[in-house]
């Protein structure tokens, strides 16, 4: 398998701990782990290193379940972040000459995988100028009778924005009438700003898999901890894949995840991920009124990124670089969702970074508006 380049993945590899200021993440401030240990009350000695149950121990599989309507215990595979989630269930579903239709712009793994896998890739778009959202028609008219796997991200990389309930009607609908897979990776529900969790695509269609994580929501990318949610009938066939990829989880994740997911610690860590949210926005927010080459932005619902638009003549791949290499600030270039002429802004961090960063571009920029215009 040739997989093409993962153009944004190469980029944070490359530079995301060799910078002053990293506004490449999509995740909240994470968690320490004397922090986490002591929100979970878990000891250490209460952890065996040994190898754990390869789809996850039953107490972790059960909380993940809960988190979803009729959802039970052996419809979950557990698996080292939705990255593994997601590849296995590309693996599983998709052939060479396959159809997969891709809702972009989007985290390039998934339409990467079923490229290097040898599938044929459309794709339909959230449109800027809807807010983020598909046009009307777009899903039915992509989403072909000869479709085998159809690929959404909600809430969505790198919009910050959520599906609204008429694009979820038309897309499963699109999805019943043509028989294909649905892959809904949800990493960033529980990290809504406002609080209200956005619905899940599961239990709306029987050939739906669902995708989520710790990484994004809970500030606890370092665990390397995600799952995978799907029909029963399916799910030993894709246990019998991880069987190739990486076995089991890691012991000590799966422990610290079964406790972060109990409710109390669960609602007490997506409390700490609003305020960081609903805080550092603000600041974003209100950094960008009235400059002249940025903005405006539409403000993001969920997750700790958004699209920021800017005017100075440049690609965003080289303005990037320049703010990395000047500046010592790391974006994500826009051209990397096939977004260019936008920064992707993470602003989950810590929030007197947040304003000497911004601080930092809004300067970058000003200087690079004027030698253009020079």
């Amino acid at each position: 398998m040739r997989v093409p380049n993962f153009a944004m993945e190469r980029w944070q590899s490359h530079h995301e701990h060799h910078v002053r200021y990293n506004l490449s993440e999509s995740g909240v401030l994470p968690f320490s782990l004397a922090e986490l240990l002591e929100w979970t009350d878990l000891a250490p000695a209460d952890v065996s290193l040994g190898y754990p149950q390869t789809n996850g121990s039953n107490e972790l599989r059960e909380a993940v379940s809960g988190l979803y309507e009729d959802a039970a215990p052996e419809n979950v595979l557990i698996t080292a972040g939705s990255a593994e989630a997601n590849f296995v269930t590309l693996w599983r579903l998709l052939e060479p000459g396959d159809r997969a239709v891709v809702l972009v712009p989007t985290y390039w793994q998934t339409p990467g995988l079923a490229e290097g896998l040898g599938a044929q890739v459309a794709t339909f778009a959230l449109e800027e100028s809807l807010s983020w959202q598909p046009y009307p028609g777009a899903a039915e008219a992509t989403i072909t009778p000869d479709t085998r796997l159809v690929v959404v991200t909600n809430p969505a990389n790198p919009t910050g924005s959520t599906l609204s309930a008429e694009a979820v009607d038309e897309i499963l609908s699109a999805c019943e009438r043509s028989g294909a897979w649905l892959l809904a990776d949800e990493v960033y529900v529980g990290a809504e700003a406002e609080g209200t969790e956005t619905p899940s695509f599961w239990g709306r269609y029987e050939r739906t898999l669902v995708t989520g994580s710790l990484s994004k929501a809970y500030g606890l990318p370092g665990l390397r901890l995600g799952w995978l949610l799907g029909p029963t009938a399916e799910m030993e066939e894709l246990w019998a894949r991880k069987d190739y990829t990486t076995i089991s989880p890691s012991a000590a994740s799966d422990a610290l995840a079964a406790r972060v997911l109990r409710p109390e610690t669960r609602r007490r860590v997506l409390a700490r991920t609003r305020d960081i949210l609903l805080r550092n926005r603000a600041i974003v927010d209100e950094w960008l009124a009235g400059r002249e080459a940025l903005g405006p932005w539409i403000l993001p619902r969920a997750g700790a990124i958004g699209m920021v638009p800017y005017d100075v003549g440049a690609n965003s791949s080289e303005l990037a670089e320049h703010l990395r290499s000047e500046w010592s600030v790391l974006v994500v270039p826009g051209d990397h969702f096939g977004l260019d002429g936008f920064l992707r802004i993470g602003f989950g961090g810590e929030e007197a970074e947040l304003v000497e960063a911004l601080a930092c571009i809004g300067e970058a920029l000003e200087a690079y508006a004027a030698q253009s215009v020079s």
